[in-house]
């Protein structure tokens, strides 16, 4: 139940509160993953909508490293997507380093 290998590793949760359609929100965060898809040290995202409010999503996206990350935020190119999920939602988001990690046994 560790999280060897994983101490430089970066987790950002984002918390989205959507105020638009659910399928416009989730063509924008498409759009956005592919951005982040191209970005040296991006490693994987998952989006999660909540099973009883249907305007509630959280991202979980999963990163080599904080400057990886941090570079990523300051392409102009991400702009434009960030301009575009603003005006779609609100968001509280934090960044995360990985500390115990558990998955059920191979069978």
């Amino acid at each position: 139940m560790t999280a060897d290998g994983l101490e430089s590793a970066i987790t950002f949760v984002n918390k989205f509160t959507v105020h638009s359609s659910p399928e416009e929100f989730e063509r924008v965060f498409r759009e956005t993953g592919e951005f982040f898809g191209k970005q040296p040290g991006f490693l994987r995202y998952t989006l999660l909508k909540h099973v009883d409010e249907q305007n509630s999503y959280v991202n979980i996206a999963h990163w080599s490293d904080l400057d990886s990350f941090h570079n990523a935020l300051s392409k102009p190119d991400f702009k434009p997507h960030a301009s575009a999920l603003r005006a779609l939602s609100t968001s509280e988001s934090n960044l995360y380093t990985a500390k115990q990690t558990l998955a059920a046994d191979s069978r």
